[in-house]
């Protein structure tokens, strides 16, 4: 194959380079199918908020998939668990956009996948660490590790806010879950 009279030379061969790289960035970018992004080793996928269930269980729907999301490190009050259930769905459902963007973790025992929420504006912020930061929620220890997290949780008593009005079982929801 003979490359036109542009692409001879090395010179020009570097051009050609150049421009079959561009345009294999710009491509998928350009082309209307989801692509994920890679973000700190996660596959990070934009999502727009379909209901919020209760303080750590949402649907998305990403890319025409439709996904029921926990939110990773933390446990919010059940709705049983009066006031403190409700008010931590409905706290979320305030702080939570439209749009966001869902770092998958694991997929816990009843098929939803366990995951990060961040705001798909240029803040980044996570919508679960603001969950535990606004004594909203507190960090699950069987399957939280991460520092931060328990930073904030260790913040939020001292606003007095949410689950931490007022001392008794809705600050560790695991337990109220736990029969007997």
């Amino acid at each position: 194959m003979r490359l036109p009279r542009l692409f001879r030379g090395n010179h020009h061969r570097l051009t050609l380079f150049w421009a079959l790289a561009l345009a294999g960035l710009a491509l998928p970018w350009l082309s209307s199918c989801e692509v994920p992004v890679i973000s700190g080793g996660s596959a990070e996928r934009a999502c727009v908020v379909s209901s919020v269930h209760d303080g750590d269980t949402l649907r998305l729907t990403c890319g025409g998939e439709h996904l029921k999301v926990r939110l990773y490190c933390l446990d919010a009050p059940e709705l049983a668990q009066r006031p403190w259930g409700q008010e931590s769905r409905d706290h979320l459902r305030r702080i939570t956009p439209r749009q966001v963007l869902l770092v998958p973790k694991d997929k816990d025992r009843y098929g939803r996948t366990v995951g990060e929420l961040f705001t798909a504006d240029g803040s980044r912020a996570s919508i679960n660490l603001r969950m535990v930061a606004d004594g909203q929620a507190a960090v699950y220890p069987k399957y939280c590790t991460e520092r931060r997290f328990y930073r904030a949780e260790a913040r939020a008593p001292e606003a007095g806010a949410g689950v931490w009005a007022k001392a008794g079982p809705q600050q560790a929801p695991w337990a109220h879950r736990k029969p007997g």
